[in-house]
């Protein structure tokens, strides 16, 4: 394909089409010598122009920024005005130049001015700053400045201190400098873990490297965890329709643990992330507005939402409280799902397939499923999972604005369709009854008083 002229911005990134074969560049226009490398599997940062010695042009350069799929188009474009200047007066970006300083000589006399600094030497390892570090400073100063939540923070540490654990006091300069070693890891990781555990790991391994590097110039450009051969990734397909329903509550029922059996059924019917509601707290809890907001969802405190509650969700939560308050009255006053736990929440939401055939993320897909049928549009699907709002239209959209009235009847929608599928069930099926039925709530708390039933401390 040939080169095209775009204004670079994160949406006319993202909408770069790959070239069949080869590669392109999509030259700013805003900016000279800032432009996008487009290839079959990645879209790369970069400037090109001219090093000059006494007006002559000595020179053509091109420098590599990073990676279009971890740095935003607003940090690239900040680097490549400080690139260019320093093009601009002589001087290559890159403490490794494209030519050889003795060739650059040759052209228009010996290179008069200091050489290219690197700050190889502000870090305590000679070749440079160590893959822990590294990892330190971009937990620091991106992750947790930025709020990602505890659960996206730990997945990076997951994989640097448990996957790279040989790596942590290696420079990135000998990773970059052989691949290799890189390649080799991310097959062990296949075979020792699974395709997508490995796949995951590179991405923090790239996601580290490309900060280090806005701070470290003398790191090549080429990210080493870019040039592996990434495993095929398919979407999980685990939703159930609107037949299988049945069957799913009769199972849920027939649990011994009457919060966790709340828990997988407040799941269906939000299709909230289970690791956000395990952390839900009386004071999320705003029954006048009904709704339960969630403070720290995946992409931490700048995502924060509220979930607007059906009928059928508030009664799920009200029998939720009084099992907590009766089974653990200490540990209620913090947590809506408590549990036997050290945290005092639910802190494991996996159940025996055989018990239980659905839960988790699976209840997630269910929920989008079955909003189609409900009558749901995908735009407000997307609002009530909180998913983010491609295009330009995301920035114009304000969600509260749409919480009391519209979404909620959209939630409600999705609630009726997925109690629809019980029928006659709730008078018919005695443990359904018991759970759903009237006054199922008192009649299980005092069964549990007679029994002395301790049987939901056992699972957290």
């Amino acid at each position: 394909m040939v080169d095209i002229r775009i204004l670079i911005n994160d949406r006319a990134v993202s909408d770069l089409k790959a070239p069949s074969s080869g590669q392109y560049r999509a030259r700013d226009t805003q900016l000279k010598g800032f432009h996008v490398i487009v290839g079959r599997r990645s879209k790369t940062f970069a400037v090109q122009g001219d090093l000059r010695k006494d007006g002559k042009r000595v020179a053509s350069i091109s420098v590599r920024i990073g990676e279009g799929e971890t740095m935003s188009t607003r940090e690239a474009r900040a680097i490549a005005k400080t690139y260019l200047a320093q093009i601009s007066k002589g001087q290559h970006p890159d403490p490794k130049p494209a030519l050889p300083t003795e060739q650059l000589g040759s052209a228009s006399g010996p290179r008069e001015g200091p050489p290219v600094q690197s700050d190889q030497q502000t870090d305590a390892s000679p070749k440079g700053v160590t893959l822990g570090l590294a990892w330190e400073r971009y937990r620091d100063a991106h992750l947790i400045r930025k709020g990602r939540s505890n659960g996206t923070i730990e997945g990076y540490r997951d994989h640097v201190e448990r996957l790279f654990k040989q790596w942590r006091d290696t420079p990135l300069q000998d990773l970059a400098e052989d691949p290799a070693k890189v390649i080799t890891r991310h097959d062990e990781i296949t075979k020792d873990h699974g395709p997508y555990i490995a796949n995951g790991s590179m991405r923090t391994l790239r996601a580290v490297y490309n900060h280090a590097r806005r701070a470290h110039r003398y790191l090549p450009a080429d990210n080493p965890a870019s040039i592996v051969d990434w495993n095929s990734e398919k979407r999980r397909n685990t939703a159930m329709g609107l037949d299988d329903l049945s069957s799913w509550f009769h199972q849920v029922a027939v649990l011994q643990n009457p919060i966790r059996r709340e828990f997988h059924l407040f799941s269906l019917l939000s299709g909230c992330r289970p690791t956000a509601l395990m952390e839900a707290q009386p004071q999320h809890l705003d029954m006048r507005r009904r709704t339960l907001h969630i403070p720290q969802p995946k992409g931490g405190a700048d995502r924060a939402f509220d979930i607007p509650l059906s009928r059928q969700m508030i009664l799920c939560l009200v029998r939720t409280i009084r099992f907590a308050h009766h089974f653990y009255p200490s540990k209620a006053k913090n947590w809506l799902f408590t549990a036997d736990s050290d945290s005092g929440h639910l802190a494991e939401q996996k159940e025996d397939r055989d018990v239980l055939s659905k839960w988790g993320n699976d209840l997630r897909q269910t929920f989008r499923t079955l909003a189609t049928p409900a009558g749901v549009s995908e735009f407000d699907a997307r609002l009530l999972m909180n998913h983010a709002i491609p295009g330009v239209n995301a920035g114009y959209i304000s969600r509260h604005k749409l919480l009391e009235d519209h979404l909620r009847a959209q939630q409600q929608a999705i609630s009726d369709k997925i109690f629809s599928a019980l029928r006659n069930m709730a008078t018919r099926d005695a443990k359904i009854r018991s759970w759903l039925g009237p006054r199922a709530t008192l009649a299980a708390i005092n069964a549990g008083r007679r029994e002395d039933s301790s049987a939901p401390r056992n699972a957290a």
